[in-house]
This record gives C-alpha cells, structure tokens and sequence, in this order.
C-alpha cells in the first residue's frame, strides 16, 4: 500500500474511488445501495466536493475489499496537501521582476515555488536575465540554488551564469 500511497500522495481519495469504480465498471448507485448510503453522497465524494469520513471509509473499503483506513489515509495526505498550498500561497519570488514569458507554459501566478523550485531556478538560469537571475538567488537563498543546480547536469549557458552570479 505505501508505494501507491506514495504515488497518490495529496489527491482527493473521492478521484481515487472514481477512478476504482471505473476499473471495476461498478456504478456509483450500485456502491451506494450496497453500503447504505446516498448516491448523492457518493457522487459529491467522486467529484472531491465532500471530505471522505471514517464511517464511510471503512464501509467502501470493506465493500471493495480494500486495505482498511486506506481512504483515510488519503484524505488526511490531502489535507495535508491543501494546507500546505495555503501556507506558501504567498510564498513567492517578487512576480514584477520576472517576464512572464519564462513560464510560457503556465500561469507564473500558479507556480507552487516550493515546489517546483529546481525546474524554476534551472529555467531562470537557462532562459532569464540578469534582473531574473538575481530574484531567484534572492528569494530561494545562495546555497539553495547552488545546491539544486549541482544536482542537475546543466548546460554552458547555465553555467556560465552559475559562475557569474553566485560567485
């Protein structure tokens, strides 16, 4: 169970049973008429509207002969996940002193910092200039960035600028 928990680690566990009801091409209904419940129950805990409880676990587990306290894990791993996010929502770098255009493919206002921070500092040193390069060295701190870059093979170009900023 721990390596696919590993996997699975901050994703509702209601996607985790959609996903389990599909594979068994068992419908919601037929669970919930099983087990006592509401489909509406169901349904809202599929679509990760409604928090998965301890009751309700054990009766899906016992029902799909899963590992007890399985979904539970996950929700407490997804609780987790979304405190987190609360915590570094205004965890980032001064936003006015990167092009936007670094991240084309994403929304730089939605890049968890903390992360995705090797793929952001190898980025802004592969691509960025120098007011770019001096943000992240900034925020993330020396040592940080000298540390991530040293465990990823990188380009001339990114070393060069390894040797002329953090110097």
């Amino acid at each position: 169970m721990n390596s696919n928990i590993d996997i699975i680690k901050g994703i509702h566990p209601g996607f985790i049973l959609a996903r389990e009801l599909k594979n068994r091409k068992l419908p919601k209904r037929t669970l919930a008429n099983a087990i006592n419940e509401f489909p509406q129950t169901i349904t809202a805990i599929t679509k990760g509207k409604r928090r998965m409880n301890p009751a309700l676990s054990l009766k899906i587990e016992q029902a799909l002969d899963l590992e007890e306290g399985y979904f539970m894990v996950l929700q407490a791993y997804c609780d987790i996940a979304q405190e987190k996010r609360k915590l570094f929502e205004n965890y980032h770098p001064d936003l006015s002193k990167l092009r936007s255009v670094i991240f084309w493919d994403t929304d730089i206002r939605l890049i968890n910092w903390e992360k995705n921070k090797l793929a952001v500092i190898y980025r802004i040193f592969e691509r960025g200039n120098e007011q770019e390069i001096q943000e992240i060295i900034r925020f993330y701190g020396k040592e940080t960035v000298l540390k991530l870059l040293g465990e990823k093979a990188i380009s001339e170009i990114i070393a060069a600028n390894i040797h002329k900023y953090l110097q």
